[in-house]
């Protein structure tokens, strides 16, 4: 039984702030509770009252590229890139250095400050792992960015040499909760996705790790998540929104509404108060309402387009951003 008392409804939320200013952290029955309880604007005002005390107003750019496409072995029943699902995605085995160096460079100029180089499928084998760390070394010299991956599971061995040849942070979305989880995965586990983390943990490297909503999750199995990153020490959380893509098994999976999305955001702030808050794949759905993920405790974005679906341009996300009062 849990034993940690439930949240005070008498409690205002001035006074919660700064418990977890202090160190409070909620558990996934407080965070109901208070979601179900609280009137939105003032939930979405706390959550971007706990983003500027632990972020700041600097809004936080980055960028991912699809360096190696397709043809993944996987059942993740959200992802275009299985072979197991006839979807039409382009497959290549890996982009050159020249294409890749580029691009870097094109975000770069942008004002996007990490760049992430991903590749589909379950995990490579230590020659790919080296052609990229080659390259990760290339970029490290002809750019300012701060270099991310996000390459299947690890091996210690492969996340030293990554480390070594520059990759600040590792990427690997648990993607739902480990209650939800066999729901959209069965050919490998939640516990395999953690394990790689802690691996990257070790090599010296930050994490970044989110998931998506509106796969039929709960809204309990969404807090749970989130507090599953909170327990690893995740350093970036990447909250994307599912866009269902013809061919795979969530194809008619209806959307969530903008207002539970929203407030999504906004208890993942107040869960993992510390944590860098991103928008990713699916915001677009939001329409005129996007900015008010920034307003509910979001600090950033993954800018530019994604792995399998198109975003807005950047100069738009960052006119956005200056308009919201953060700073670029």
């Amino acid at each position: 039984m849990n034993n940690t008392p439930h949240l005070s409804l008498e409690s205002s939320l001035r006074a919660l702030s700064e418990e977890i200013s202090q160190g409070r952290r909620l558990t996934v029955d407080e965070a109901l509770t208070l979601a179900e309880n609280a009137p939105p604007p003032e939930l979405f005002a706390l959550a971007d009252q706990l983003r500027r005390h632990f972020q700041g107003d600097r809004a936080d750019f980055c960028s991912i590229v699809n360096a190696r496409s397709g043809r993944c072995s996987e059942d993740c029943a959200f992802c275009a890139q299985s072979s197991r699902h006839h979807t039409g995605a382009v497959c290549y085995e890996q982009l050159d250095a020249e294409t890749i160096l580029a691009l870097a460079k094109e975000n770069e100029a942008a004002g996007v400050t990490r760049f992430s180089l991903v590749t589909a499928g379950r995990n490579l084998t230590d020659n790919q792992i080296e052609y990229f760390a080659a390259l990760f070394v290339h970029l490290g010299h002809e750019t300012q960015l701060s270099l991310c991956a996000s390459m299947g599971f690890l091996t210690p061995e492969q996340a030293t040499r990554l480390r070594t040849a520059g990759v600040s942070r590792y990427h690997c979305n648990l993607e739902t909760s480990e209650s939800f989880f066999s729901e959209i995965c069965t050919s490998h586990s939640f516990n395999e996705k953690k394990e790689t983390l802690r691996i990257a943990r070790d090599a010296g490297m930050s994490l970044c790790s989110g998931g998506i909503i509106g796969m039929g999750e709960s809204r309990r199995q969404r807090f749970e998540l989130a507090v599953s990153l909170r327990q690893l020490a995740v350093d970036s959380i990447p909250l994307n929104i599912l866009d269902p893509i013809p061919g795979t098994p969530l194809a008619h999976q209806s959307p969530l509404d903008a207002d539970e999305i929203i407030l999504t955001i906004a208890m993942f702030r107040i869960l993992h108060p510390d944590a860098t808050l991103r928008t990713a794949g699916g915001r677009a759905q939001l329409g005129s309402r996007q900015a008010d993920c920034f307003r509910a405790g979001a600090g950033g974005a993954i800018v530019g387009n994604y792995l399998t679906t198109l975003g807005r341009n950047i100069a738009s996300d960052r006119a956005m951003f200056a308009e919201l009062g953060f700073s670029l």
